[in-house]
């Protein structure tokens, strides 16, 4: 129910608005997306890299209609890619598309193109691209494009979502050598029949997943804050004979920092999902739902530096 909730007041304008205007909201956007500008994202990425971590970074906006709108994306990233080139961040930043904010939903050839132009920048510069899931309707088309992609760009990185019935297969398919895949739990409010709705079955879902990726020969990026999937990820990184630069952990920029220290310090790499640009909102209200336990992160993020 309160999933349902958050979905619906994601969607909301008039929510957007206030939750825009109250200072203490205004300090949740701040600590949870690094900005709105490409500077902004720079300096998050130059602090994460200083502490030892990792980043992938994510410009927000995904509400694409039109070419022009696609294209302002594209060149966003391609501006990014070189200013990370430039400043000697590339090493250890990466970036993450939403083929949605490329023009999936009105022109998937002019998606894959604005795709392309931005995965070679980001070899130009000598690093990678991981390509976002969003809502299970695009899928299909996701996977697709990333096949394509990977025929001249291999270390593409894939995404899959373990509250969808289909992810298991997908690891299955997608956990070849060579083959980056971040396993996440899935933030879209989706119907029965594609996905688990009891928070238990997609815990179950994500190390049935977890498993295939850690057996197979890719290199699972596994995207999780929640502490009993982080100990199990270190328990299977053993069984399966992993080194820590075989497979990495993922978080969100601004939660639980003091973990993410702790995973690096112990050898791990940890990757910081690092979101920047103007349409915060619905990024910030979607990791609420994809688990309403996230709004105790929050809480105690904002009153703690742990």
């Amino acid at each position: 129910m309160l999933r349902s909730v958050i979905l619906a007041a994601s969607r909301s304008a008039k929510v957007e608005r206030a939750v825009g205007s109250a200072p203490i909201s205004r300090d949740v956007v701040r600590r949870f997306v690094a900005g709105t500008t490409t500077d902004d994202a720079l300096r998050a990425t130059r602090e994460l890299l200083d502490d030892g971590l990792t980043v992938t970074l994510d410009h927000l906006g995904e509400d694409t209609l039109n070419e022009d709108q696609a294209n302002a994306t594209r060149d966003e990233y391609l501006n990014l890619l070189a200013a990370l080139g430039e400043q000697g961040l590339s090493h250890g930043a990466e970036v993450s598309l939403k083929l949605s904010a490329l023009g999936q939903a009105f022109d998937e050839e002019r998606a894959e193109s604005n795709a392309r132009a931005i995965c070679a920048a980001a070899a130009a510069v000598g690093t990678t691209v991981t390509l976002d899931m969003e809502d299970h309707t695009t899928t299909d088309s996701t996977l697709a494009i990333l096949a394509r992609l990977r025929k001249d760009y291999p270390t593409t990185g894939a995404v899959l979502q373990a509250y969808l019935r289909r992810t298991e297969q997908d690891c299955r398919e997608l956990a070849g050598s060579g083959s980056r895949v971040r396993l996440c739990k899935g933030a879209y409010k989706e119907p029965e029949h594609v996905a688990f709705q009891a928070a238990l079955d997609v815990d179950k879902s994500y190390v049935r997943c977890m498993n295939v990726l850690m057996a197979g020969e890719g290199y699972p990026m596994l995207a999780t804050h929640d502490p009993r999937l982080i100990a199990i990820g270190e328990d299977r990184a053993r069984w399966f004979d992993r080194s820590p630069d075989e497979f990495e952990f993922q978080m969100l920029y601004g939660v639980r920092p003091e973990e993410q220290r702790r995973l690096a310090a112990a050898g791990y790499t940890v990757r910081v999902y690092v979101p920047y640009g103007t349409q915060w909102y619905g990024y910030l209200m979607r990791r609420l739902a994809e688990r309403p336990a996230n709004m105790m992160f929050f809480a105690r993020a904002l009153t703690s530096k742990k």
